[in-house]
């Protein structure tokens, strides 16, 4: 099928995508809402999520850009359009190592809006020239200033692992937004974005008038794109992509599904698409690992280190609603950083307890962080474990469990890697890496009522129920697998079931022995 959408693939600005005839899905009815209700918005959302493109429709609508939404619901809904003074702030263009850096981007951008409204020489400080610039562009339009900032939170994470200069930096931010409180009178909408809303107390401390909207249903869907988007307005993009892959249309949206959906921003969000790997994707028409490969979560996984964190615990772990408001600067627990960075996601709300599950959102994410963790346990610089993996994966979905246990034997014995901890839960957690990776469906310390099973492996004929030991033996691993009941739960799925013990042995550093036994 000839390809004849033109994805936005790199284009963030509104402008250019509704120029050059790009696919845009249209979110400017939830921007009339937005632009009508409020005056000071907060929204977080992770990188790749259409933060920019949001921004900069923004602009296009406050600047009175009209033939920039013909066609779009917004053309119906805004009937007075008006142009108003519109200050744009994007501080995504650099890294921030030192003051210097922040000092340079306040100072470009700061010019480059003082050639169009006036300079000030009295005005030295970011601070003042800001200030300045505001009362000068509402004076000379006549109408009240529009201020947008894009990825404002960009100096404090490249910062992260700097406490002192992040405080610098945090110290210079706060006195350049403390502007907007006393220009309120003078200002007609500010919308700010980020990546992490944990500073932005801190920082936005006098803005007592800001909204957040980043957890709110009523525009928990203006990034990304949800279930009915793509079903209703990218149909032939499917299609194209089941034809390439040689799915069926029904095949195609669950393979899309499993990989690229399952974000949800608030208690009752609908299912939201990463719109990058999902326009990828179409453009492509192939299941790449796009938005993982894009970024790599350094920080996250030394903040999960720092924190010595229970990876296998990230699945289904809880938070409630004041969780997500840590401030950067007392970071003691990693789980609403993965949250705002998109590493989890929401997955159950629950109103009496005012609790959030959180969890992996798609198999992307899921198998993308899992790999990144895989050197922190195996010195592997010949990638053993990508060959192993993709031969232990066919083996068992063809339920050769004798052959998988050989590899898995022969794969730990080849790595040498040095283990100051030859505890159980070392090598499960290396077990649990290795198996998450396959992309089956596997679960880690499933509860059962009197306990928890260690790992569970679901194929299409097989569930296997998998308990370790170290310098134990098979036979007790079994044993626990019947007397705790960890089969019971699978009893009436109809698919086989198989239980295994494994024991490993910590002198040799690899399966000593194994049993499997049907259930």
């Amino acid at each position: 099928m000839e390809q004849t959408r033109r994805y936005p693939i790199g284009v963030q600005s509104f402008e250019k995508i509704r120029e050059g005839g790009f696919l845009y899905i249209d979110k400017t009815a939830l921007v009339y809402d937005l632009v009508t209700s409020n005056t000071i918005y907060f929204l977080s959302r992770p990188r790749r999520f259409g933060k920019s493109l949001l921004v900069t429709t923004l602009e296009a609508y406050f600047s009175g850009r009209k033939e920039l939404f013909r066609g779009l619901a917004m053309e119906s809904l805004e009937k007075d359009w008006t142009e108003y003074p519109v200050l744009h702030f994007d501080f995504s263009g650099t890294k921030y190592f030192s003051t210097g850096d922040l000092e340079g981007q306040l100072r470009i951008q700061l010019s480059r809006m003082e050639e169009k409204y006036g300079k000030n020489p009295d005005e030295v400080t970011p601070a003042e020239r800001f200030g300045g610039i505001i009362r000068r562009a509402y004076e000379k339009t006549g109408r009240q200033v529009v201020f947008l900032v894009d990825e404002y939170d960009a100096p404090l994470l490249d910062s992260n692992s700097n406490p002192e200069l992040q405080e610098k930096l945090r110290n210079m931010l706060r006195s350049f937004y403390s502007v907007v409180k006393m220009s309120d009178a003078m200002l007609r909408f500010v919308f700010i974005t980020g990546i992490s809303k944990f500073s932005q107390m801190s920082i936005f401390s006098e803005l007592n008038s800001l909204q957040n909207i980043s957890m709110k249903d009523r525009f928990s869907a203006i990034c990304g794109i949800t279930d009915k988007e793509l079903r209703e307005q990218l149909g032939p993009d499917v299609e194209a992509l089941a034809a390439k892959n040689g799915e069926s249309y029904e095949e195609a949206l669950e393979h899309l599904r499993r990989m690229y959906d399952g974000y949800h921003f608030s208690p009752e969000c609908e299912d939201i698409y990463n719109p990058f790997s999902l326009l990828n994707a179409f453009n492509d028409r192939r299941y790449g690992k796009y938005w993982f490969s894009s970024g790599t979560p350094t920080f996250l996984i030394e903040l999960l280190r720092k924190c010595d964190y229970d990876i296998e615990s990230l699945e289904g772990t809880t938070l409630r609603a004041e969780g997500f408001d840590v401030p950067t600067e007392r970071i003691t627990n990693p789980i609403p950083v993965l949250y705002q960075s998109g590493y989890l996601t929401i997955k159950n709300y629950n109103f009496a307890a005012d609790l959030y599950t959180l969890a992996y959102p798609n198999d992307e994410v899921r198998l993308g962080f899992i790999n990144s963790f895989i050197p922190s346990y195996l010195s592997d610089p010949y990638h053993k474990q990508d060959s192993f993996i993709y031969d232990f994966t066919e083996d068992l979905r063809k339920g050769d469990l004798e052959k998988c246990m050989r590899g898995l034997t022969a794969f730990f014995a080849s790595i040498p890697y040095d283990l100051d901890n030859k505890t159980e839960k070392h090598y499960h957690t290396i077990f649990y890496l290795l198996f998450s990776m396959t992309g089956l469906y596997v679960e880690s310390e499933v509860r059962s009522a009197v306990g928890r099973a260690d790992v569970v492996i679901k194929t299409p004929t097989h569930i296997y129920v998998f308990e370790l030991k170290v310098d134990g033996s098979a036979e007790d691993a079994l044993r626990q697998i019947d007397s705790k009941g960890y089969l019971v739960p699978y009893t009436a799925d109809g698919r086989k079931l198989v239980k295994v013990g494994v024991n490993f042995d910590s002198a040799t550093r690899t399966v000593s022995e194994w049993k499997a036994v049907e259930g």
